[in-house]
C-alpha cells in the first residue's frame, strides 16, 4: 500500500488526512516504528488510530494515560480474588506446594491490560497509546523499554515476546515535554487543526446529504469562532455535533433563527466562560461573515 492509497482508504473510512500525515503513517507502518502524534485537543489524533485499525482490518487496543498510570494498569495484574479462591479450593483438597502456585500463577488468573494484551495478539493490532503527556515520566521510561523490545517479563512467568509486532501509535496534546529517548523512538506528525477545504470535506464526508449552502455556513461559522478569544477551541468532534445538531433541527441557513443558532453553541462551546464570550451578537456576526 502506497501512501496515497492509504490516504484514499482512510478516506473511504470518513477520515481527510493530509498528505504529510498520510505519508507519516506509511512510513510507520514500512518501517514498523512508533508514530506520535502532536496537537491540539480536538484535531483528531485519536481518530486517526480508530481510522487505521479499520483500513488495516485489525483490532484497536487503546491505553488512556493519566496522572498516576502505573505498570499494573497498563501491562497486566493478577486476579487476586481468583487465586485467594483456588488456594482455598486447593487446599480443602489437600493440594499444596508448588503445583497449587504453578497453577495460580498461570495465563487462567491474568488479568491483560493493554499493553500485553497488543503484544500477544495473532494478528498485529494497532496499539492507541492516548495522551501520552499526561502519564507520569516514570511510567514514559517504562514505556520505552517495551517499545524497544517488545516483551514484558513477569516474574512468576517469564519473559513474553510479542507474537506480532503491534503498530503503535501516540498522541500528546502538549500537557508536558515529552523526553527526547521518546521521540527519537518514534515517527512524528504534527496535527493542525484542519483548514477550511479540508473541513469541508470532512463534513461532507461524514454527511453526504448535508446542502451545499449549509455546509460553507457551518465550516465558515465554526473556523471564525476557532479566531476568537476562547479557553477551548472548538474541534472536529465539536463541528460534527454542530451540524448533526442543526441538520436535526430542520436548520437550513445559520441566519435564519438567532435563537437557535445561540441554542444549537452548546455543541461548540464547553465552558460558561466561553458561552459568555460568544453572545448572540457574535454569533450573528460570525454567521453572517460564513454566509
Amino acid at each position: 500500500m502506497t501512501w496515497k492509497t492509504l490516504q484514499t482508504a482512510m478516506a473511504d473510512q470518513g477520515y481527510i488526512a493530509s498528505g504529510d500525515l498520510a505519508m507519516a503513517l506509511h512510513l510507520s507502518l514500512a518501517l514498523g516504528r512508533p508514530l506520535l502524534l502532536e496537537g491540539a485537543a480536538g484535531v483528531g489524533k485519536t481518530e486517526v488510530a480508530r481510522v487505521l485499525a479499520a483500513v488495516e482490518d485489525t483490532q484497536l487496543i487503546r491505553l488512556q494515560c493519566y496522572e498516576g498510570l502505573d505498570a499494573a494498569q497498563a501491562i497486566y495484574e493478577w486476579n487476586y480474588q481468583r487465586q485467594l479462591l483456588a488456594i482455598r479450593a486447593a487446599s480443602e483438597d489437600g493440594e499444596t506446594g508448588k503445583s497449587v502456585e504453578a497453577r495460580i500463577f498461570s495465563d487462567e488468573f491474568l488479568l491483560e491490560r493493554p499493553l500485553l494484551k497488543a503484544i500477544r495478539q495473532d494478528k498485529a493490532p494497532v496499539l492507541l497509546i492516548d495522551e501520552i503527556d499526561r502519564a507520569d515520566e516514570e511510567f514514559e521510561a517504562y514505556l520505552l523499554e517495551i517499545l524497544s523490545e517488545f516483551q514484558i517479563t513477569i516474574p512468576e512467568m517469564g519473559t513474553i515476546t510479542a507474537t506480532t509486532r503491534p503498530i503503535v501509535i501516540l498522541t500528546a496534546n502538549g500537557t508536558r515535554d515529552l523526553s527526547d529517548a521518546l521521540r527519537r523512538r518514534c515517527l512524528y506528525a504534527h496535527v493542525p487543526y484542519p483548514d477550511h477545504e479540508t473541513e469541508l470535506s470532512i463534513l461532507v464526508s461524514r454527511y453526504p446529504d448535508i446542502t451545499d449552502r449549509l455546509c460553507a455556513q457551518i465550516v465558515g461559522f465554526e473556523q471564525g469562532l476557532r479566531k476568537q478569544e476562547l479557553e477551548k477551541k472548538t474541534g472536529v468532534a465539536e463541528m460534527l455535533d454542530f451540524a448533526a445538531a442543526l441538520m436535526g433541527l430542520g436548520v437550513a441557513d445559520l441566519t435564519d433563527d438567532p435563537a437557535i443558532l445561540q441554542a444549537t453553541l452548546t455543541t461548540l462551546l464547553k465552558t460558561q466562560l466561553d458561552r459568555d464570550a460568544i453572545p448572540t451578537e457574535i454569533a450573528q456576526r460570525l454567521a453572517g461573515k460564513a454566509a
